[in-house]
């Protein structure tokens, strides 16, 4: 007997999807809103918004800004400035409105009146209210519709612990709240019952990152146990309510942890056996189908199923936009057909394992919705076992449509603060007015309903091919992502076996001999003093003599070298760098007490700092040609000589790095003299150089003691340039000492020298606070506050100075201080104990001249073991204080009230220095002032002051912050060399050949 052939399932649920799609589509012609109807006016203006993408950015960011703006004027300004690059788009009236309209006049209060009850009135379409009781009506409204609902909370992003606690009680408090109500309404079986039993009434949905401040895929057991801490009682207050719990995701890093943690718990004996609660899978994501699979299993295990929410995602302009930045693969689909076919292909998977994970549809996209009915239907799956989920506020009509059809949709529901809740009504409206967007094709573009449902492999095979963004000359290393378990793996590893080598002697290398010293430095560890780094020999005055002439001896033969084999090899060093890539970084947490992610990046900017020299070196090797008839003019350059090249020991390899293989890179040799408290890092480069084949006497390995050494190094006229980096009193006196030119000199000396900073950010009115506070926190307080580009110094706007302060406070006592060696610390310790009791000293100091205290940190038993110091923030410092005006580099920051941006200006450009400074301000016109006016050699607009990466930054600054070039930009090599010019007179007896013939 023949076997019956099976037929494609595919098929048919593909017919389903189409002839579901087009019902819909016919009944929703029907249904279009009166005029009469606020909704249509708010619709016209969204219209109005998606057709014209300028207008639309500009009105979104002033919907923004808005919960910032508390006068008049501010309002009126903001609303000029943003329209004032798109008015030609508007009509003429309100071209007029804009024109004339003064804070004080009628018609200014007038415009600010309107711009802000109309922004209030579209927040009120998509938030369902501030309070329990305006939550209650909201989701009352909801169900006599027959729709159910999640209900999300809005509000500022949480940096701080008391803020993950105000999160977790608001969630308590609305579930206690809605419980007598909500499960004592008479049941509506379309939305209260499934084939399981009982749909809970109550649903709310959470971001885990919400629930704990320190929230850091680095460190995934402490992160997991901090957010536990808090979801646990959420849930025991849902379940004893009969309520349900989704967790939401958020960005790609956190996905992994927030799936983990969402499993751990749940595998936990009180929870076990709880079925009421869900998680989102992000169809956009290629990871999702394993995803799935995986939760499968895990479901199978556990022995109760949860709930999937499946949605293509909402952040994938910052996915794509991070990973490019970063040099990261990116970790979304780049075209919407894909997530779209990626969605369809989760749906699938979903409806086939209903029983272990069970289906909930997020989206306003009607093929794919229409494409789980049909699955639906093919597998035989009652309406009541799986979900339609749509945003509060949008999609009104198709939603009623399904749910009219017997399917339960859920209204997924923000509430919260209606004007901080304007971040999220941002990004909702950005969302689906994106260019790919469904709501915009289907709605404001009148694409036709067989371009709507064309399946999704159909329109990528009639989509154009997707236009790569083509890469810069120059690409940064990446820094180490450590959300992925594997590179967290490899760290953890290499810290285990540096820390196993520890103790070890560390000799001179000068011309390739090794030397032994009587006297020898003690490297420590500041973080646990009593264990010792390295220990490693310290020059004397004749070592620095040999060096030097070793480092003479090679010149010759290496200023010959072609420049493009001194670049490949300065290329080499960078291999060799990237192959010992999470060594070195484990060697700077033990010598110089760095976190993971600060010691990582120091690896990778070192690798920049090769790699950009040398290609910017080959550039410079091509001579300039300037000829005429009967001449030939060629300018070239020439190395300078040896190189003294003195670093700091707060970027312990990437700038002694940077300093050395510029020199190399140009033809010079060099002595290479590290801080002493950074000696041994700077010995594992010495090996790369060595490895990597560049001849003896190139460079030279000389630590030592600064005061011992560094006198007859800067003084000695073999010298012809010095490098530095460190303080600005040695820096000055490296200047002055070059100055003095010996009869023995052939040249005057050049020294190049980066000397620190008084670093301020100005924090505006109508900044991001979110951001702002983040941002100055991470800027003072990383790495303990030893980065020559770190925060000294906030100066606000005195309308927002309150809110800045009390959240900065907040946010910086909850951060981890602790041994660099935990990947969940971040703040560790300082350099030594003379930089701990100078710092220590000036906060003594600063409290004797009774300038107010606002935090400082508890170290507990840290302070016994290492050189700690707590952060500290002083508040209303007088900026003429010696607090405000003398670097103090350790993690202590002045908090200095402005009665505006001029006021401010003047403040942050009262000092010495002009290395680096920050704005955080919303304001066009403040912040084009402010790069007309704010004196720094580094100015970060609305984002931290740290972290310049080489070619994207090049950092530097003037006054007393520094002498020459900056460093990783054009600019820089320049100085390591000498221009020359050479002339030929190329006639002969009255002819001049022609250029081509003579050569």
């Amino acid at each position: 007997m023949a076997r019956k052939k099976k037929t494609d399932p595919g098929k048919a649920v593909e017919e389903t999807t189409q002839r579901v799609g087009r019902q819909i589509f016919a009944q929703l012609e029907r249904r279009t809103p009166s005029i009469f109807e606020r909704r249509w006016w708010d619709d016209r203006i969204l219209s109005w918004a998606m057709s014209d993408e300028s207008v639309k950015v500009q009105m979104f960011r002033f919907i923004d800004v808005l919960p910032m703006l508390h006068t008049r004027e501010s309002i009126t300004r903001h609303l000029q400035e943003y329209f004032d690059e798109v008015r030609t788009h508007f009509p003429k009236t309100v071209r007029l409105a804009l024109d004339v309209s003064q804070p004080d006049s009628l018609l200014g209060r007038a415009l600010a009146f309107g711009a802000r009850s109309n922004a209030r009135r579209m927040a009120e379409r998509f938030i369902a209210g501030t309070t329990v009781d305006e939550v209650l009506t909201s989701v009352s409204q909801l169900r006599r519709r027959g729709f159910a609902f999640s209900l999300d909370l809005l509000g500022e992003a949480v940096i701080s612990e008391n803020e993950a606690e105000l999160y977790q009680q608001a969630y308590l408090d609305l579930i206690a709240g809605l419980a007598p109500t909500v499960n004592e309404w008479q049941e509506n079986t379309k939305i209260d019952v499934d084939p399981q039993g009982p749909v809970p009434r109550i649903n709310v949905s959470l971001k885990l990152s919400a629930l704990y401040s320190q929230f850091k895929p680095i460190d995934p057991v402490g992160t997991s146990a901090g957010v536990k801490e808090r979801l646990r009682p959420i849930l025991r207050q849902a379940r004893e309510n009969h309520g349900y719990v989704h967790v939401d995701m958020e960005h790609y890093a956190y996905k992994d942890l927030t799936i983990e943690i969402f499993k751990q718990v749940l595998m936990e004996p009180e929870f076990r056996d709880y079925s009421d609660v869900g998680i989102v899978i992000q169809a956009y994501l290629p990871d999702a189908e394993r995803d799935l699979a995986d939760l499968i299993k895990w479901s199978k295990k556990r022995g109760t199923p949860v709930w999937v929410r499946l949605v293509k995602g909402g952040y994938w302009d910052f996915e794509t936009v991070h990973a490019h930045a970063a040099n990261w693969p990116i970790p979304v689909y780049q075209q919407k057909w894909q997530s779209d076919a990626a969605f369809e292909r989760c749906t699938r998977i979903l409806m086939e394992n209903h029983q272990y994970l069970r289906p909930a549809f997020g989206s306003h996209n009607l093929r794919s919705l229409a494409h789980a009915i049909g699955w639906a239907e093919e597998l035989g799956i009652p309406k009541n076992a799986f979900e339609i989920q749509m945003l509060y506020g949008m999609g009104g009509e198709p939603a009623q449509l399904f749910a009219e059809q017997g399917y339960r949709v859920r209204a997924y529901t923000p509430f919260g603060e209606m004007i901080p809740g304007m971040a999220y009504l941002v990004r909702r409206l950005l969302e689906n007015t994106s260019n790919d967007s469904f709501l915009r094709a289907s709605f404001a573009e009148d694409v036709s309903v067989e371009n709507l449902l064309m399946k999704p492999d159909d329109v990528g095979a009639a989509a154009p091919p997707l236009e790569e963004i083509p890469m810069p000359e120059f690409v940064n290393e990446p820094l180490t992502d450590f959300s992925r378990p594997e590179s967290r793996d490899a760290m953890q590893q290499a810290i285990d076996e540096v820390e196993s080598q520890l103790g070890e002697d560390y000799p001179l290398v000068i011309g390739g001999r090794r030397i032994d010293t009587r006297e020898m430095i003690i490297s420590r560890n500041p973080a646990d003093s009593a264990q010792v780094v390295g220990k490693v020999a310290s020059a004397t005055d004749d070592d620095v003599l040999n060096a030097i002439d070793a480092a003479r001896d090679a010149f010759r033969l290496w200023a010959a070298t072609e420049a493009n084999y001194r670049a490949e090899y300065v290329e080499l060093i960078a291999d060799k760098m990237r192959e010992r890539r999470f060594e070195l970084a484990a060697w700077m947490v033990f010598e110089c007490g760095k976190p993971w992610a600060d010691a990582d990046a120091d690896v990778a900017e070192a690798i920049d700092f090769c790699n950009y020299y040398a290609g910017h070196m080959r550039t410079l090797a091509e001579p300039q040609q300037c000829d005429v008839p009967g001449e030939e003019n060629t300018y070239f350059y020439k190395p300078r000589g040896v190189v003294a090249v003195i670093a700091p020991w707060n970027f312990p390899l990437a700038i002694l790095t940077g300093m050395t293989a510029a020199a190399i890179v140009a033809g010079n040799t060099v002595i290479m003299k590290p801080a002493e408290q950074s000696s041994v890092i700077a010995s594992k480069l010495m090996e790369i150089i060595e490895d990597v084949g560049i001849d003896r006497g190139v460079v030279n390995y000389l630590p030592g003691v600064g005061e011992d050494i560094g006198a007859d190094l800067v003084g000695s006229p073999d010298i012809a340039l010095i490098a530095f980096t460190g303080s600005q009193e040695v820096g000055l006196a490296i200047n002055e000492q070059a100055s003095v030119a010996d009869d023995r000199q052939l040249s005057v000396k050049r020294v190049i020298a980066e000397m620190g900073g008084k670093n301020a950010i100005i924090v505006d009115e109508d900044a991001d606070l979110d951001e702002a506070v983040v941002g100055v926190m991470h800027s003072a307080f990383g790495y303990s506050g030893q980065k020559c580009s770190a925060c000294s110094r906030a100066i606000v706007h005195e309308a927002a100075y309150d809110d800045f302060l009390q959240r900065l406070v907040g946010a910086t006592e909850s951060l981890k201080i602790g041994k660099p060696t935990d990947p969940a610390t971040a703040v560790g310790p300082v350099i030594d104990e003379e930089a701990q009791q100078r710092i220590l000293e000036t906060i003594s100091e600063a409290k004797e001249e009774e300038i107010e205290v606002a935090l400082e940190c508890d170290l507990g038993d840290l302070a016994e073991s290492g050189y700690y110091v707590p952060p500290t923030i002083f508040c209303d410092v007088d900026p003429d204080s010696t607090l405000a005006q003398e670097e103090i580099f350790g993690p202590v920051l002045a908090v200095i009230r402005a009665a505006d941006i001029d006021e401010a200006l003047e403040i942050a450009n009262g000092t010495r220095y002009a290395l680096t400074g920050g704005v955080f301000s919303r304001s066009p016109e403040t912040l084009k002032r402010v790069r007309q006016r704010f004196d720094v050699g580094n100015l970060y607009l609305n984002r931290g002051i740290t972290g310049a990466m080489v070619n994207r930054q090049p950092f530097g600054g003037f006054r007393m912050s520094g002498i020459g070039s900056k460093t990783g930009g054009p600019d820089y090599l320049q100085q390591f060399l000498l221009p020359v010019n050479v002339t030929e007179n190329t006639m002969r007896r009255g002819f001049a050949p022609e250029p081509d013939a003579e050569k």
